[in-house]
C-alpha cells in the first residue's frame, strides 16, 4: 500500500513537472471564476441587521466600508479576485519545488526497500529468539527438577546422619560407662546414652531397621551397666549422710544437687532402681532428722523452766491450815504465773536462731516452754525449707518430702503431746499461739506450703487446752471459798492484783490480733472476779471498810491494765466506773463520820428550806448555832483525822490524793448550804462572828492537795 501511494505521488509530480515545460497557464487551468447575482437576495429579511451593524461598528474594514458608501457586491468580488491571485501564487511556489520532492520521493522509495530489509532480518531474528526462549524454559525446568533432587537429597542426608549418630555406639561412650569414674564427663555420658535410649524407644522406623538389630544389645548392656554404677554411687552418698556430725545440707547443695542428672537417668532408663533409691533417700533421711530433732529436744528438755502447776489459779488461796505447814505456799515462780512481764520478748525475737543447748545449759539459764517451743519451732522450719527445696531441685517431687518428714513429725508430737497435756499455763499457752500466727506468716513469705498441714494440727491442738486452762481460771474465781480468802485487810486482795495481771497480759497479747473470741472470756473473767470482790467486801463489818476494800482493788486494777497499754478498752472502763461511784460513797461516808450532824441538818432542814416556807417549820437560831461552833471549834481537827484516815486506808498515794480533794469539795459544798441558810434565819448575822470563811476552808484543800 506504501507502494502505491508513493507511486501515485511520484506520477502526480512528473505530471507538474511536464506542464512546467511546456509552459504553465495558470488561468487556463483554474478557470474563470465569476461572482454571478444571486437572484434571490431581494427575499433576504432585514431583521436585526442594525444590531449586527452596532457590533461591528468598531471593526476597522466594515467602518471603511460602510463610510466609502462602496457596494457590498463589488467589495465581495475584489476579495474573492483577491484569494484566487493567492492561491496561484501559492501554486507556483510548489511547482518550483517539484524536482525536490521527486528527489524526495526517490529517497523515501529507497528508504522503504532499507526498511523492508530490515524487517525480514528482524523477523529471522524474533524466529530464533523464540525458540531459544523455549531451550531456556526447557533448561530452567531441569534446573527445577535437579534443584528438587538435591533438595530432597540433602534432607535425607542429614536424617540418615542424624540416625547414624543417633542409633551408632561410639567406643570412648563405651569406655566412659564401663570404666569411668562418676564425675561430670560421665554426667554428659549418661545425657547421650538417654537419647539414643528414648530415640531407639520413641521411633516405630528405627525398630524395624536392620542397624538397630545389631545395636540395640550394646545400648542395653550399657543401660544396665549405667544403672548398677550410679546406683553404687548414689548409696555410697546416701551412706555419708548417716556418719554423725555430717552437715546435711552442705553434703545435699555441694554433692548430691551435682549428680541430680542421676536421679533422672534412673527415673526414665530403671524406674525400679529409681524407687529403690528413692526409698534408700526417704529411709536414710527420715532416721536422720528423727534422729536429730529427738536429740534436740532432749537437749531442750533440760533447759525448760517450769511456770505453772493444776494449782496456780487465780482463786485458789495460798494458805495451808495444815498443823505443820507453812503459813504461806509460794507459787511457783509466782510473778510469771499470772504477769507476761519479759515473756513479751519471745513475740519481738521470733526470727532469731533456735538455741543452742549446749551453750544455754553451760551457762545455767532455764527458759519458759514457749522459747523451747519457738526454738523447735524455728529448727523445724529452717530444716524443711533445706529438705522441701532440696528434694523438689533432686528429685523433682514435693511427695517425697511428707515421706521424709513423717518420722521427725511423730518425733516432735511425742514429745509435744505430754507436754500439752500437763500445761497450766495460760499465758504461755497464748504465747505459743502467737508464735504459730507468726511462723505460718514466715512460711508464707518463703512460698513454702510443705509445713502449713502441721502447723494447722498444733494451733487447732493449743487453742482447745487454752480453753480449758482458762475455764479453769474462771471456776476458780466462780467456786471460790471466800471464807478461806478473806483477810482482815483492806489493801488490794491478792486475787484481784493476779486477775489484773493475768487480764492485763491478754489484752496486751492481743492488741495486734483482735481476736474477738479472747475478748469474751476476758469479759466472762471480768464478771466473775466482780461478784468475788463484792462477795470478799461484804465479809468487812463496816461499810467504810467494804468501800474502801473496793475502791483499793478496783485503783490497783486500773493502774495494772494501764501498764498493759494506754487504752485498756471496755475492762478499764467499766472498773473506772465502779471505782468513780465507790468513791463518791467513800466521801459520803467519810463526811458523815466527821460532820453527821452537819450534813443531816444540810440534807433535811436546808432542804426543806429551800423548797417550802412553811413559818411552823422555819429553821432558827437556836437550831443552826450548835452546828455552826461544833464545825468552827473542830473543822481542822476533823480535815487532818481525814486526811490520816486517807493515808492509811489508801495504798496508792495518788488516789488517796483524789479522793482527799473530792471529800474536802464535798465538805466546802454542804458548808456553803449551811451558810447560805443562815443567811436566810432572821437575826442570823449573829452567827457571822462564828462562821468560818469559805477562804479559809479552801486555803485547807489547797494545802492538803500540796502536801500528798
Amino acid at each position: 500500500m506504501s507502494d502505491i501511494s508513493i507511486n501515485a505521488l511520484g506520477q502526480a509530480m512528473g505530471d507538474f513537472s511536464n506542464h512546467e515545460k511546456n509552459g504553465f497557464d495558470l488561468g487556463a487551468f483554474v478557470g474563470d471564476l465569476a461572482f454571478e447575482e444571486d437572484s434571490g437576495s431581494e427575499d433576504i429579511s432585514l431583521e436585526g441587521l442594525q444590531q449586527e451593524l452596532e457590533e461591528c461598528a468598531s471593526d476597522e474594514v466594515v467602518s471603511n466600508i460602510l463610510s466609502s458608501g462602496a457596494k457590498l457586491r463589488d467589495y465581495a468580488k475584489g476579495v474573492e479576485n483577491n484569494l484566487r491571485k493567492v492561491e496561484l501564487d501559492s501554486i507556483e511556489d510548489y511547482i518550483k519545488e517539484s524536482d525536490n520532492l521527486v528527489s524526495l520521493h526517490d529517497q523515501i522509495r529507497d528508504c522503504d526497500s532499507i526498511l523492508s530489509q530490515m524487517e525480514t532480518l528482524l523477523s529471522g531474528f524474533q524466529e530464533e529468539i523464540g525458540s531459544i526462549s523455549s531451550d531456556i524454559k526447557i533448561l530452567q525446568e531441569k534446573s527445577m527438577d535437579m534443584g528438587l533432587r538435591l533438595k530432597n537429597r540433602r534432607v535425607a542426608e542429614s536424617k540418615l546422619a542424624k540416625f547414624v549418630e543417633d542409633i551408632i555406639v561410639p567406643p570412648k561412650m563405651i569406655d566412659v560407662i564401663v570404666d569411668g569414674e562418676v564425675n561430670e564427663e560421665y554426667m554428659k555420658t549418661l545425657e547421650t546414652l538417654s537419647k539414643k535410649l528414648k530415640f531407639v524407644e520413641a521411633d516405630q522406623a528405627v525398630k524395624s531397621s536392620k542397624a538397630l538389630k545389631d545395636v540395640e544389645p550394646e545400648l542395653e548392656k550399657l543401660r544396665q551397666k549405667a544403672i548398677s554404677k550410679v546406683y553404687d554411687f548414689i548409696v555410697q552418698k546416701l551412706i555419708a549422710l548417716r556418719k554423725p556430725k555430717t552437715n546435711i545440707q552442705i553434703l545435699q547443695q555441694s554433692v548430691l544437687l551435682k549428680y541430680k542428672y542421676i536421679i533422672s537417668f534412673l527415673k526414665e532408663h530403671g524406674k525400679e532402681v529409681f524407687m529403690d533409691v528413692r526409698a534408700a533417700y526417704v529411709d536414710t533421711m527420715n532416721k536422720v532428722l528423727s534422729a536429730h530433732f529427738r536429740a534436740y529436744i532432749q537437749a531442750l528438755e533440760k533447759l525448760q523452766l517450769d511456770i505453772a502447776t493444776a494449782y496456780d489459779l487465780i482463786g485458789v488461796e495460798t494458805r495451808t491450815t495444815g498443823l505443820f505447814s507453812r503459813a504461806r505456799e509460794p507459787l511457783k515462780n509466782r510473778s510469771a504465773v499470772f504477769a507476761l512481764g519479759e515473756r513479751i520478748k519471745i513475740i519481738k525475737e521470733i526470727d532469731q536462731p533456735a538455741l543452742i543447748p549446749h551453750i544455754a545449759e553451760a551457762s545455767s539459764i532455764k527458759y519458759p516452754y514457749e522459747v523451747l517451743f519457738r526454738s523447735l519451732h524455728k529448727l523445724l522450719m529452717d530444716t524443711a525449707t533445706s529438705e522441701y527445696i532440696f528434694c523438689d531441685d533432686f528429685f523433682g517431687e514435693e511427695s517425697i518430702f511428707y515421706e521424709i518428714f513423717a518420722g521427725p513429725f511423730s518425733v516432735i508430737d511425742e514429745h509435744f503431746n505430754p507436754v500439752l497435756s500437763n500445761c497450766f499455763d495460760a499465758i504461755g499457752l497464748m504465747l505459743m499461739i502467737r508464735i504459730i500466727h507468726h511462723h505460718q506468716l514466715i512460711m508464707s513469705r518463703r512460698g513454702i506450703p510443705c509445713l502449713d498441714s502441721y502447723l494447722d494440727k498444733v494451733n487447732i491442738s493449743l487453742w482447745p487446752r487454752f480453753k480449758m486452762v482458762f475455764d479453769s481460771h474462771l471456776s476458780s474465781l466462780r467456786d471460790a471459798n471466800i471464807k478461806t480468802l478473806w483477810e482482815d485487810d483492806v489493801h488490794p486482795h491478792y486475787v484481784m492484783r493476779r486477775y489484773a495481771e493475768f487480764t492485763a497480759s491478754f489484752i496486751h497479747l492481743n492488741v495486734e490480733y483482735g481476736d474477738g473470741q479472747l475478748d469474751i472470756n476476758l469479759e466472762r473473767l471480768r464478771m466473775a472476779v466482780d461478784g468475788l470482790v463484792l462477795k470478799l467486801a461484804k465479809l468487812f463489818p463496816k461499810p467504810k471498810q467494804q468501800i474502801v476494800f473496793l475502791i483499793n482493788n478496783y485503783d490497783m486494777t486500773i493502774a495494772v491494765l494501764k501498764e498493759a497499754g494506754p487504752d485498756g478498752g471496755k475492762i478499764q472502763m467499766h472498773f473506772e466506773e465502779l471505782l468513780k461511784s465507790n468513791t463518791s460513797l467513800f466521801v459520803e461516808e467519810l463526811l458523815v463520820e466527821h460532820f453527821s450532824d452537819l450534813i443531816k441538818f444540810v440534807k433535811n432542814r436546808a432542804s426543806a428550806e429551800d423548797s417550802s416556807s412553811n413559818p411552823e417549820r422555819a429553821i432558827t437560831i437556836a437550831e443552826v448555832e450548835p452546828l455552826v461552833r461544833d464545825f468552827g471549834s473542830r473543822w481542822k481537827t476533823a480535815i487532818e483525822l481525814m486526811d490520816k484516815d486517807i493515808i492509811t486506808s489508801f495504798s496508792n498515794f495518788l488516789c488517796g490524793m483524789d479522793i482527799l480533794r473530792a471529800a474536802l469539795t464535798q465538805l466546802l459544798l454542804y458548808y456553803t448550804r449551811l451558810t447560805d441558810c443562815i443567811k436566810k434565819i432572821d437575826g442570823g448575822s449573829a452567827l457571822n462572828r462564828d462562821l468560818v470563811s469559805i477562804q479559809s476552808i479552801m486555803y485547807e484543800i489547797r494545802k492538803y492537795s500540796k502536801t500528798f
